[in-house]
């Protein structure tokens, strides 16, 4: 951590870019290093964890290998974005805002994609699938861990 922080001035307009690096080094923003980060920008960690929660970029909590987000704006919400949310939830046994035991799925939600007329729309690890209904869920998470094999593979 502390090899980390020596790229960074210790001045507070350097905070968003420590904690992006530190996020992406360790996967989420843990509370040792907000301790850390506090101590070596002479801030309080208060201060820092009050950077991390206004912003969605950062999280508090490890997160899975994969990450699927589910839309729920409006149109995809009327669309029945609900039951694929609840489809997701039951064959991962997470709710969102949740990792897997085993930390290779972390399910989430957010307000809009912007991707109105493909609604509903599940985005796996960066990749958008629309229209998607309850029969689509196993498959997407299928696709999911068959990309993982094959990755292993190479």
């Amino acid at each position: 951590m502390v090899g980390l922080l020596k790229k960074f001035k210790p001045e507070k307009k350097e905070l968003i870019h420590i904690l992006h690096s530190v996020q992406e080094e360790q996967g989420y923003i843990s509370s040792e290093a907000i301790y850390e980060i506090s101590k070596y920008l002479n801030i309080s960690e208060g201060e820092v964890y009050g950077v991390l929660t206004f912003y969605n970029a950062f999280t508090l909590e490890p997160r899975g290998k994969h990450t699927i987000t589910i839309c729920m704006g409006t149109a995809c919400h009327v669309r029945g974005a609900p039951s694929v949310l609840d489809e997701f939830s039951r064959r991962l046994n997470i709710q969102p805002g949740q990792t897997t035991e085993d930390k290779y799925f972390t399910l989430e939600t957010v307000n809009c994609v912007g991707a109105c007329a493909l609604g509903p729309i599940a985005i796996t690890d960066g990749h958008y699938h629309g229209h998607v209904s309850i029969k689509d869920v196993k498959k997407i998470i299928d696709d999911v861990n068959k990309e993982e094999e094959n990755k292993n593979k190479e």
